[in-house]
């Protein structure tokens, strides 16, 4: 499973010209599943998101995880993060997990961050979205989890 975390001072997601997820404060979190991927692996990298400490403290250091600071979150499903551009100039998505387990992982891991979490937004999976953000230091992490 793939993320790309993005601090956010405030971030939205549209679709068809309608917000279908906004935010203050918090995380934009890029998901991408892959063929491998389950219910498990997408719970262990939401656990880490929701710890991760990529927030200022008091001293200006980054100490403080989403949770700590009660920022939201807002998850928008995104297969582009298994792009392969090894090969020519186009890239290839093969990497992604196929559309039903994508929409599956995707649903699974907006239920589960909001059983864990107070502000939770999504996207819609397999539109054409807009993303709208204000980054926020800025601050941007990849992660994988296998």
């Amino acid at each position: 499973m793939i993320a790309l975390l993005q601090r956010v001072r405030e971030a939205r997601v549209e679709v068809a010209g309608a917000t279908v997820g906004r935010i203050g404060p918090g995380l934009l979190v890029l998901l991408c599943a892959e063929p491998t991927d389950d219910e498990k692996l997408c719970e262990k990298l939401l656990d880490k998101v929701l710890k991760l400490r990529i927030f200022s403290d008091e001293a200006g250091k980054m100490n403080r995880s989403v949770q700590d600071c009660a920022g939201g979150l807002l998850i928008v499903s995104q297969f582009t993060l298994a792009a392969d551009t090894g090969g020519g100039n186009r890239p290839s998505f093969s990497a992604a997990a196929p559309a039903e387990l994508g929409r599956r992982l995707y649903e699974h891991a907006l239920a589960y961050a909001r059983s864990r979490h107070g502000e939770v937004a999504g996207g819609e999976f397999g539109a054409d979205m807009q993303v709208h953000l204000v980054n926020d230091g800025p601050v941007t992490i990849p992660m994988r989890m296998n």
